[in-house]
């Protein structure tokens, strides 16, 4: 690691991949970390597949076959029986215990000292600006709605994940700066721009996706060419791969994707920012809250997409800019809104927020009382079934078994640390 000057404050970012709900590994990672270098780590950045599951009724909204249903060691943070070390910020990927995730639409703590993004958002911390797409691109469902609710049939838990075009209209919406992205699939045509024989070394199966550039979210494309951010962190294919973007005006985007949390695999980085500063909070973004002020009244909440005028940004960016400087660090304001996990009971009788719906949040019902907006994620859509309805049992996740496959995994006793070269990997 290089020597800094310690006259100057340096915050520490980790980045981490696929998380799978494995927070004891990955918080014992960053420890290890803190030990072995003589450091501390400020924030801790996760790209999706967090699996917020809260007890066995959360896992009921976990999209994957039964077969790799786990409760995994989140729940005790959520019961407070263990506390993340550092500030821990994440988006959703396409594994998540999406009814929890749906209460915090516009970002909020699942966790104390851990907080959700949400759908889409934007925050700063310790002076860096971060910003964040969660989900993964599917065509077929892009142009629609948020039109899932909890309890979710079939389909709905597969496209309640998926990526939708009114997030992604806000987020094209931002004029000022971006210091990092995160988004769980890769951008479009990133393959392209790092080491591509190094990575179809390790995963050849994307060989013909690359080819057919397909490989990839075409909205997290648009995003990355418009906003131009310093850094794009990402996860998904599990693999550690890195790509210089330049987007001709001098700008560039270093990208790096990141593995999934397992033993010998790298999936975790850090970073310096010597120039950061700032509270070492989490804090509202005033042009994001201006942005999701003026496009609230187009909220689409049903399957197919009706056509709705949204207000003007600016007018919204300067009622924001009145709003009380103490109302700008979002509160630590967390609230168990489920029943606790018990490892020795299963949960019996009423089956709680799922069998009912929906559950509001208070931290949602606080953000939507600041802004001045009414709630609307409980909103009834209709619910006609779109096409065959999927049977888990034959969804492969991917890179779970046969990408595995000439993988060598270290002793799972072992903690294995990422390289820590990660400007000369992004030269």
């Amino acid at each position: 690691m290089a020597l800094r000057d310690e006259s100057k404050r340096t915050m520490r970012v980790a980045v981490v991949g696929c998380a799978h709900g494995e927070l004891d590994k990955i918080f014992a990672t960053v420890r290890h970390v803190e030990a072995s270098e003589g450091l501390k780590i400020d924030l801790l950045l996760c790209c999706g597949d967090f699996q917020a599951v809260r007890n066995e009724l959360d896992l009921q909204s976990l999209a994957c076959p039964p077969k790799y249903r786990s409760m995994n060691s989140f729940w005790k943070y959520y019961a407070g029986i263990e506390t993340a070390p550092c500030t821990t910020v994440f988006i959703g990927g396409n594994h998540e215990a999406s009814n929890y995730l749906w209460e915090l639409y516009y970002g909020g703590w699942v966790a104390p000292n851990i907080y959700y993004l949400g759908a889409a958002g934007v925050i700063w911390f310790g002076g860096l600006r971060i910003g964040g797409l969660s989900g993964i691109y599917k065509q077929h469902d892009y142009h629609r709605g948020h039109f899932e609710r909890p309890p979710y049939n079939l389909n709905e838990l597969r496209s309640v994940f998926h990526v939708r075009e009114y997030d992604v209209h806000k987020l094209l919406q931002i004029k000022e700066p971006i210091d990092i992205f995160m988004s769980h699939d890769w951008p479009q045509g990133i393959a392209q721009c790092g080491d591509l024989q190094g990575l179809l070394r390790y995963k050849p199966f994307l060989q013909q996706e690359i080819a057919d550039n397909v490989l990839g979210s075409v909205p997290a494309r648009n995003v990355l060419l418009n906003l131009k951010p310093s850094y794009w962190f990402s996860a998904h294919l599990h693999a550690k791969f890195a790509a210089i973007v330049k987007h001709g005006d001098e700008k560039t985007t270093k990208f790096l994707a990141l593995d999934k949390c397992l033993p010998g695999r790298p999936f975790l980085q850090v970073f310096d920012f010597p120039t950061a500063d700032g509270t070492l909070e989490v804090t509202y973004d005033k042009e994001w809250l201006g942005i999701t002020r003026a496009y609230h009244s187009c909220f689409p909440l049903e399957r197919v997409v009706r056509t709705r005028a949204c207000s003007d940004i600016k007018i919204h960016r300067d009622w924001v800019e009145n709003l009380s400087l103490t109302k700008s660090l979002i509160p630590s304001s967390f609230q168990q809104t489920a029943p606790i996990y018990d490892p020795h009971r299963k949960l019996t009788g009423p089956t709680g927020v799922l069998s009912t719906g929906h559950a509001q949040n208070p931290q949602t019902e606080y953000f939507l009382d600041l802004l001045q907006l009414p709630y609307l994620l409980d909103a009834t859509p209709g619910r006609a079934q779109a096409g065959p309805v999927v049977d888990f049992n034959e969804i492969r996740l991917e890179d779970e078994e046969e990408h595995e496959k000439g993988c060598t995994v270290a002793d799972p006793n072992e903690i294995v640390l990422a390289n820590d070269d990660t400007d000369a990997t992004l030269r």
